[in-house]
């Protein structure tokens, strides 16, 4: 996930749910007040999967995928 796409789910998890505005200037004000606090407490996020983590994992997929062609995505080799 890309930083866009985590801040909108912080949004739907926060602000959005419930669905329970009145009207669209109440969805405004309080989507405004929530950016307001984020802003303020906001702290870069820390990714703990390294890139030698992503390179291990990503071997271990091949790995199994190699060892069972049916569960591939890709079509078999002709």
């Amino acid at each position: 996930m890309n930083q866009v796409e985590i801040f909108f789910s912080v949004v739907q998890r926060k602000v959005v749910t419930p669905n329970d505005f009145i009207d669209l200037t109440q969805a405004r004000d309080r989507l405004r007040a929530f950016e307001d606090r984020y802003n303020a407490t906001a702290q870069p996020f820390h990714w703990k999967l390294t890139t030698s983590d992503l390179d291990d994992l990503l071997a271990r997929l091949d790995r199994h995928t190699a060892d069972r062609p049916e569960e591939s995505s890709s079509p078999p080799a002709a």
